[in-house]
């Protein structure tokens, strides 16, 4: 992985194209070794057109993972995805959509379970967010917007899923380290992932004696199309400069983190919260 990245100042419009990034991010197309830890399991990942999710989904392809992969519209960037799943030997699922509707959050749980005959483990991982520098400046859409795909859609999936997850089972959600350094910039999408840190924590509690674990992996600065799309074009080349190691992660440098949540090895790990976030503490 590279000691530090050079951002150019660069705009994007929402919800970013991943070709169009300078650098273009590592999802460890080139350096992600699976071991057969997800063998023959069934993977749902949200948000895996790009970013995190594209890194997360190469890496349990490589674990030996079927893949279905959840996005909204990033057709691109998505079918990207799905030839790296396909390359990995693994079968990959394309499920376009909006995740704020309960509707479409359903669908995506049955159409897993209609290609794939299983779920076994789920990663809540889309994501939306607005920079401002007023409150006044998230009006009731934008807020709704946020909270319905950061946390609703995760609720909603949840529930969609549990009827068909079994004992080892496990659900992935992504948190950040907003949740606990909540960003004076990013006041509606900090609450959200607090809210995520918080959900994980109760259901994993009420799901331990079904044995189905729940678990969060909080990133810091990550090199991914939500950047340059949601941030102003002037901060970018300061992006991840205020972590200790001086750098944001790339995508490919998350992804171990939820292998090892989605694996047996974890077996004995639920209600965590794994802080990726190049050395900014989250106690």
């Amino acid at each position: 992985m590279p000691n530090e990245e050079k951002f150019p100042p660069q705009k994007q419009s929402v919800p970013g194209d991943t070709q169009k990034m300078n650098p273009t991010p590592d999802h460890g197309e080139e350096s992600y070794r699976g071991s057969n830890k997800l063998s023959g399991k069934v993977a749902l990942i949200t948000g895996a057109d790009s970013g995190i999710g594209r890194a997360v989904a190469i890496a349990f392809a490589r674990e030996g993972a079927d893949i279905a992969i959840a996005y909204y519209t990033e057709d691109k960037d998505a079918k990207t995805t799905a030839d790296w799943v396909q390359q990995a030997g693994r079968r990959a699922l394309l499920i376009p959509g909006d995740i704020q509707q309960q509707s479409h959050c359903n669908e995506i749980i049955q159409k897993t379970i209609d290609e794939f005959g299983r779920l076994d483990i789920l990663v809540n991982n889309a994501a939306h967010q607005k920079s401002v520098n007023n409150i006044s400046e998230i009006d009731e859409k934008e807020l709704d917007t946020t909270f319905r795909t950061n946390f609703y859609s995760m609720f909603f999936l949840c529930q969609a899923a549990l009827p068909h997850l079994q004992s080892g089972a496990s659900i992935i959600n992504t948190s950040s380290i907003n949740a606990a350094q909540p960003s004076p910039h990013l006041p509606a999408y900090a609450a959200t992932k607090a809210a995520i840190s918080n959900f994980t924590a109760g259901l994993a509690q009420m799901l331990a004696e079904r044995n189905i674990r729940v678990n969060a992996v909080a990133p810091g600065p990550v090199w991914t199309p939500l950047i340059p799309s949601t941030i102003p074009e002037e901060a970018i080349t300061e992006f991840g400069k205020n972590t200790p190691m001086g750098r944001a992660a790339q995508p490919a440098e998350l992804a171990a983190a939820y292998v090892l949540f989605a694996s047996d090895e974890s077996s004995y790990t639920t209600g965590a919260v794994i802080p990726v976030t190049g050395g900014r503490s989250m106690l």
